[in-house]
């Protein structure tokens, strides 16, 4: 019997050039365990992936998603990555943290590193290397299409 793929829907939330990202939480049996990744989550039965990518958010951070876009389909053999992008259009203060272990927002340097600082992990976390592919090929795209 074959493995079905799993359909995710993930947020690339912006904010005056830097991004926002959270930091998973360090728990062995999740994708990406203790690394930077973006929000989102599953898409559920029935669920479209923009509906998806809307309730995740609000679930994950308590922030709703007024106006995004679609930034493309990242699959691979497990995973089927819908993936959206939004203006962050308030402050961190103002969002709740209700899953992960923390949040920050990380600069294309802190991407094209592929790590960045946690304060609440008390040292440096990597990203989670699709995600880190992701936000290169967000950055790529957007730099070239702005000078």
């Amino acid at each position: 019997m074959q493995n079905q793929q799993v359909h995710v829907a993930i947020a690339i939330l912006h904010q005056q050039d830097k991004f926002l990202m959270q930091l998973r939480d360090n728990i062995p049996n999740i994708a990406a365990a203790g690394c930077w990744g973006l929000f989102g989550g599953h898409i559920e039965v029935g669920e479209t992936a923009d509906i998806a990518v809307q309730r995740e958010v609000l679930e994950e951070i308590g922030y709703t998603l007024t106006s995004f876009a679609e930034f493309g389909c990242y699959p691979d053999e497990k995973i089927v990555r819908h993936v959206f992008h939004a203006p962050l259009l308030v402050e961190l203060d103002q969002l709740v943290l209700n899953e992960g272990w923390d949040m920050r927002l990380l600069t294309p340097e802190d991407i094209r590193q592929g790590e960045c600082y946690s304060q609440n992990a008390g040292e440096v976390r990597p990203l989670g290397l699709m995600h880190q592919r992701i936000m290169l090929d967000f950055i790529e795209k957007n730099t070239k299409d702005h000078p």
